[in-house]
């Protein structure tokens, strides 16, 4: 079944946010070490980029590292950071060649030295693409963000360059590692899992929710748009009622 050409192209999301889920999983249905699934998640990240900037999607945002992963065992945290070095590496002239600008939002620079280096030479090396932007969650915690917009916010206040009665929702959008990137409008989360684990929880507050039992290295073009339909057949009210939308 073509489900691309069943998506209504006038009302794509603007923005998709993806916790890719599973890969440990997969691995161990595959007899494999948990890297395994890793280095095989990496051609669904490829398949998801190159399907959202097929059909136009603006921005895709990846939850790639969470603060809480640095909890898993430090064999898998390396692997981890090296595979993201290397996959940077190979990358980045894809990314350039699709027109794809690189971006990456939470606490980076407690990321290891080599990673955070190929880091910013993606991200400087596809700054002028403007067809999409791939926004890498890496090291991100949606508390932590918080809690740093909420101490920009009062550190303003203090130096006298901000009054309490001037801060408002968009004051502080702007104050988070989001500013300037519209809210997610569909969050998919695979591997069956239902919850938000700390990613964007200020962005979200609007966004349709999608969980797929599919585990990430499966995740194809198809899932994609799949997700894309089942957002695009929801009704989406913003507090107002069906009636109203239709008047």
């Amino acid at each position: 079944m073509d489900l691309r050409s069943q998506i209504d192209i006038e009302r794509l999301p603007q923005h998709i946010a993806i916790i890719m889920d599973g890969n440990g999983r997969w691995a161990k249905e595959h007899n494999m070490p948990r890297v395994f699934g890793h280095k095989n998640g990496v051609k669904a990240v490829r398949e998801a980029t190159e399907a959202a900037a097929e059909i136009g999607i603006k921005y895709l945002t990846l939850y790639a590292f969470s603060t809480e992963n640095w909890k898993r065992p430090k064999y898998e945290v390396g692997a981890l950071m090296k595979l993201l070095v290397d996959t940077l590496d190979n990358e980045v002239k894809t990314l350039n060649k699709n027109n794809i600008r690189l971006q990456a939002i939470g606490d980076l620079e407690r990321l290891p030295g080599r990673t955070l280096k190929a880091l910013k030479e993606g991200i400087e090396s596809t700054k002028n693409n403007d067809r999409m932007t791939l926004v890498l969650a890496l090291n991100y915690s949606a508390k932590w963000e918080i809690v740093e917009a909420t101490r920009k916010i009062a550190q303003k206040v203090k130096s006298g360059s901000m009054n309490p009665e001037d801060i408002d929702q968009h004051i502080f959008s702007k104050s988070l590692s989001t500013s300037g990137i519209p809210d997610p409008e569909l969050l998919i989360r695979t591997s069956g899992e239902n919850r938000l684990s700390n990613f964007l929880l200020w962005q979200m507050a609007y966004a349709e929710l999608c969980f797929m039992s599919v585990y990430w290295p499966d995740f194809d073009k198809n899932k994609l748009f799949e997700a894309i339909l089942d957002y695009q057949s929801r009704e989406r009210r913003f507090g107002k009622t069906s009636e109203q939308l239709k008047s």
